[in-house]
């Protein structure tokens, strides 16, 4: 393996992206997700890059670029955050329809109003079901070795579909980690050559994303969803194919602590590593309490939720953003759903926190286990926005 380095998360991003050999980065810069896409400016016009980098005028152009490079056949980047992530929305949806394996890192911030900067998830559970692989990666290895992965999985000739990678805006984009970069021989091993399903040629004119009457619509989103769903196998290779060559082993659903654990929280993202913090303070007082942390969003992996949770009590599912009038949080409906025909069911208890980056502290998952663990009986709609003044 290549060299460890202590470095900006965005600027290991990026130069993953480029370690991939992407043809075609196109990009409109907005915060926090600058950093990742000014690098790969800089190594294209110093040379150190040979790909074409599009600076455009809004989002919507940025991921309509895409659309046309990645199916003329050219591997294919963008990088995107919040108010930019839905001003690409009416392309995005189109992007896996076409069956395109363009590769976005989301830096996840806050949707207005009010207008923030910062991060939590309301921007990607705005595109909950645009039909693109989702992820979220909780360090800043994980986001370099994501990179790669994404690429890999979106081009694969079972899979040919969008991959978006959610890192954590300023929580990640903005620090400085030490990562464990590939060399190029590692890289080559994993990352074969882009040789696309479907491609624009000239010589041998199609059409791509027709319209489409109300007799055929309906397949051809059956197909979509067939296809999403059926990429899990090739996730899980491209995962081991992984861990063989760097040693360190992924999976849909990660599980901390969780033997002999009665309550567990459920995360994603980056504060998976801040709860484990509490779940080792509350394991030093005798409690059992544990962690499972959703790494794979899209497609939903039932059966490894399902699995990680047997024999749990409580689940204390952290959401980080609200759906309005609804019950709730995003995840811990997923939740509630997915465990429905479960027997005997664990008890769900949605609490949302750290919206707009606002700071939870070990302290505070401590507070939330000691509420749960003081409410006698919860209704499924129930939840609570932790910290929220009144």
């Amino acid at each position: 393996m290549g060299k460890r380095v202590g470095i900006e998360v965005s600027i290991a991003a990026a130069d993953a992206v480029a370690m991939a050999d992407v043809d075609v980065v196109a990009a409109y810069p907005i915060t926090p997700q600058t950093h990742i896409v000014e690098h790969l400016s800089e190594l294209v016009a110093e040379g150190e890059l040979t790909a074409e980098f599009i600076p455009v005028e809004s989002e919507h152009s940025a991921m309509s670029v895409c659309c046309g490079s990645s199916a003329a056949g050219a591997r294919t980047f963008t990088c995107t955050s919040s108010q930019g992530l839905a001003l690409m929305n009416e392309i995005l949806f189109i992007v896996p329809s076409m069956r395109l394996p363009v590769v976005m890192i989301l830096a996840n911030r806050s949707l207005s109003g009010p207008l923030s900067i910062w991060n939590d998830h309301t921007d990607v559970m705005s595109v909950r079901d645009c039909g693109w692989v989702q992820l979220f990666v909780e360090n800043g290895q994980e986001v370099f070795d994501h990179v790669l992965f994404a690429f890999r999985v979106a081009e694969a000739r079972s899979v040919s579909l969008p991959v978006m990678i959610n890192m954590d805006g300023f929580i990640l984009t903005h620090v400085i980690e030490p990562i464990s970069y590939w060399d190029k021989e590692a890289v080559e091993r994993y990352l074969p050559a882009f040789e696309p399903v479907n491609r624009l040629d000239p010589d041998h004119p199609m059409t791509m994303g027709a319209f489409a009457m109300p007799g055929i619509y309906t397949e051809a989103r059956k197909v979509q969803n067939d296809a999403l769903i059926a990429a899990m196998p090739e996730l899980i290779e491209a995962w081991e194919k992984m861990g063989e060559l760097t040693g360190r082993c992924y999976r849909p659903v990660e599980r901390y602590a969780v033997e002999g654990a009665e309550t567990v929280f459920i995360t994603m993202g980056s504060i998976g590593e801040t709860v484990s913090i509490a779940v080792d303070r509350l394991r030093g007082q005798g409690r059992a309490v544990g962690l499972v942390k959703l790494r794979l969003w899209r497609p939903f992996p039932f059966d490894a939720l399902r699995e990680a949770l047997k024999g749990v009590r409580r689940i204390i599912v952290i959401d980080r953003a609200i759906s309005f009038g609804g019950p709730g949080g995003p995840v811990a409906s997923e939740i509630r759903s997915a465990l429905y025909g479960v027997e005997p069911r664990p008890e769900v208890l949605n609490m949302i926190s750290g919206l707009a980056g606002r700071d939870v502290t070990p302290e505070d998952y401590i507070a939330m286990y000691e509420t749960a663990m003081a409410a006698e009986q919860w209704k499924p709609e129930d939840y609570v926005v932790f910290g929220a003044r009144e």
